[in-house]
């Protein structure tokens, strides 16, 4: 029986390379995103390039409905969904105190609100047939506070606890939870975030590794999985939470700075 996934923040980056994973495995697809043209030419192209069904679900995700959008279309075209992949976020530089409140919301809007609800939706779902898989994207980010970016590393540690959680309550009912935890990837995440030119991404990992890395782990069921880090970053990014505090915002502060 054929499979059915549905990725958030489908038309880009992460998004991109995990569709182009599941069709190429022949799974049909749920594409998730804001652009209602580039939904179409993503369906276009993805049916043609492996022969799958997919659908498309515009949606903006600061909305506060959103995730509710999305599964009532679900409902609507009558798909059962076997892999959810919370995959679209914001991501956004300055200081707490320059950034404007609608700013913040939208963040957590689509950081927090959208992935719980998703999550609140289908996992019951999930759990009464006795099968199921969820990979939420969240960042290597939300092992540490982050200054300059306060909000975002605050938001990744929450999708991050609450995976972790959730995966342990349904760890005998068939069902998984999977978190990617990524360090800075080439994508226009950070574009839009206005990170292009931070010492941060300044050697972004590829995409393509991370959205690999990812599905793998979520195949085999594992916890959590550091992506697209190198060999020196590995054993750094396992000592971040027992280094002092100040010390390591130190560090994050001085890689969101210009990198020129």
């Amino acid at each position: 029986m054929t499979k059915t996934g549905l990725i958030t923040g489908a038309t880009g980056g992460l998004g991109s390379e995990f569709v182009k994973l599941f069709a190429a495995k022949g799974n049909d697809l749920v594409v998730v995103g804001r652009n209602p043209q580039k939904l179409t030419t993503l369906k276009k192209d993805t049916e043609n390039d492996y022969g799958v069904r997919v659908y498309t679900i515009a949606v903006d995700f600061s909305d506060e409905t959103a995730a509710e959008q999305i599964y009532e279309q679900v409902k609507k075209d009558q798909l059962q969904i076997d892999y959810l992949v919370n995959n679209a976020g914001l991501g956004g530089q300055g200081s707490f105190i320059e950034r404007t409140m609608d700013q913040d919301i939208s963040m957590m809007r689509v950081n927090m609100l959208v992935p719980t609800k998703l999550m609140k939706l289908f996992i019951p779902e999930f759990v009464k047939r006795g099968s199921g898989k969820v990979l939420n994207v969240s960042s290597s980010a939300a092992l540490i506070p982050g200054p300059l970016q306060a909000e975002y590393y605050a938001t990744k540690a929450y999708l991050t606890s609450l995976s972790n959680a959730i995966a342990y309550e349904v760890k005998d009912t068939g069902v998984t939870v999977t978190t990617l935890m990524p360090g800075a990837i080439e994508t226009g995440f950070a574009k839009a975030g206005g990170l292009t030119q931070t010492k941060m991404f300044a050697h972004g990992a590829e995409a393509a590794d991370v959205a690999l890395e990812g599905y793998k782990a979520m195949q085999a069921g594992k916890l959590n999985v550091f992506a697209g880090l190198s060999s020196i970053q590995r054993p750094f990014v396992g000592l971040m939470p027992l280094m002092p505090k100040k010390a390591i915002m130190g560090f994050v502060a001085s890689q969101q700075s210009n990198s020129n």
